[in-house]
């Protein structure tokens, strides 16, 4: 007899983990991640796309991070008040970075005029 007949605790509790996936997805979400990472390697000594390549390079890990978020962190499968408190405070965190990226881009063109 297994320990969750037995504890009072798991009574009514189903333990059956139909909803999370098996190893192949997470053999799939290993093999997405390192063709996106061969990717950035690529983009990176490609000389046309070095006008473009920042933004390219933050699509590419974006969508990576949310890969590893979603799959690897369980945030896909977990319940979606686990997905918002992991989400907000990123999105806040984001939006005070580029703020903050603004303001003291335009900090160094005010003080460029200033200091010779």
């Amino acid at each position: 007899m297994s320990d969750h007949a037995l504890n009072p605790a798991h009574a009514g509790h189903d333990v059956s983990h139909e909803d999370h996936p098996g190893p192949g997805l997470y053999l799939l979400i290993a093999a997405i991640l390192t063709v996106l990472t061969a990717a950035e390697i690529t983009v990176f000594y490609v000389p046309g796309l070095q006008p473009v390549l920042v933004p390219i390079l933050l699509v590419l890990a974006i969508v990576k991070f949310a890969f590893v978020g979603m799959f690897y962190m369980h945030l896909y499968y977990d319940s979606k008040v686990f997905t918002t408190l992991f989400v907000f405070p990123l999105l806040l965190a984001l939006l005070i970075v580029f703020g903050l990226l603004l303001l003291f881009s335009h900090l160094q063109g005010v003080l460029s005029f200033v200091v010779p």
